[in-house]
């Protein structure tokens, strides 16, 4: 199957008055068309920039971008007006990401307006209804501003938004983690089918293990801007080599009270993304950790089939 996204050593660093922040730092992964990738992480790990900096929200300090086989690394004006077209973001918190002036009719309509499609107002509403509609929205909403609907019905509009342009790569960064629970439920069971129905690739970025084991088809964990651990989302699951991971997953809540659990409790401080020394930036963590992890800087290997950990204790 063909990738429709690689990304290659793709580096963001930001200049502090403190240092470098090396906020994602040599990442590389694939994801075919029609699949779900899904990156996970404790906050501050680099998630969300990664997601930006593909979309060129925030533009790369180094590294490749290749979308359908095309280098959009340094993409810029109408180049980068078309790639928005195949390319989309729902972002964390619904109501910040839309405009509080505009209704949820005009903010969906807003991406067809700027791109000139749908010039015969009536084709344009039909297909702005069937967009809400497609969402889960009522007809009667897209009057109503932001701040008239709940969080659930304002992150549909987002998602609508997102669809307007029928792209075929959309970054969901957390889409659920700003909403109650129930709605969560809601939020991606919608994903889900449109990603079916429409065979989207998604990048989905969470700190919620058990979201990604229910979506994903494959998992990118990641540690203080470095990738530690990628495999499918059932090896990961069934099989984690890295340290790391094997604590987030010790964390992830069970619906048994009495089932046993082997909570993996991280101690020591986090070391600091702002000039990073040589080595693995989970030593100081890591309960396997060897007088070797503290000076080489661990490289991600295959170690199962299309499994890859970046780790030189657990291997």
């Amino acid at each position: 199957m063909k990738a429709l996204l690689q990304v290659e050593h793709l580096k963001k660093y930001f200049k502090t008055p403190k240092g470098t922040l090396h906020a994602v730092d040599d990442v590389s992964f694939s994801i075919n068309q029609g699949e779900i990738l899904g990156v996970v992480g404790e906050s501050g790990c680099g998630k969300s920039t990664l997601g930006r900096t593909i979309l060129h929200l925030t533009e790369a300090t180094a590294g490749k971008i290749i979308f359908d086989g095309e280098d959009i690394t340094v993409v810029k004006g109408r180049q980068l007006k078309e790639l928005r077209r195949q390319m989309q973001m729902i972002f964390q918190d619904p109501f910040a990401s839309l405009d509080p002036r505009k209704s949820i009719r005009e903010t969906v309509e807003e991406p067809l307006n700027l791109y000139h499609l749908y010039p015969n107002r009536v084709e344009r509403a039909a297909y702005v209804d069937k967009l809400m509609d497609t969402v889960g929205l009522t007809q009667r909403m897209g009057t109503c501003y932001p701040h008239e609907l709940d969080g659930g019905r304002r992150q549909r509009a987002g998602i609508a938004r997102a669809l307007a342009l029928n792209p075929r790569f959309i970054v969901c960064d957390e889409p659920v983690s700003a909403l109650d629970v129930s709605i969560q439920a809601q939020i991606l069971n919608l994903m889900q089918d449109l990603q079916e129905e429409r065979g989207l690739t998604y990048l989905f970025i969470t700190h919620d293990l058990s979201v990604v084991k229910h979506l994903a088809t494959h998992i990118l964990v990641m540690y203080l801007g470095h990738v530690v651990e990628y495999a499918q989302a059932d090896e990961l699951f069934e099989n984690p080599l890295h340290p790391y991971t094997q604590a987030l997953l010790s964390a992830v809540p069970v619906a048994d009270i009495h089932a046993q659990r082997n909570r993996i409790l991280l101690q020591g401080e986090i070391s600091s993304p702002i000039d990073p020394k040589p080595g693995c930036r989970f030593a100081v963590r890591c309960l396997q950790s060897k007088e070797a992890c503290f000076g080489n800087s661990p490289i991600l290997r295959e170690i199962r089939p299309e499994h890859f950990v970046s780790c030189g204790s657990c291997v």
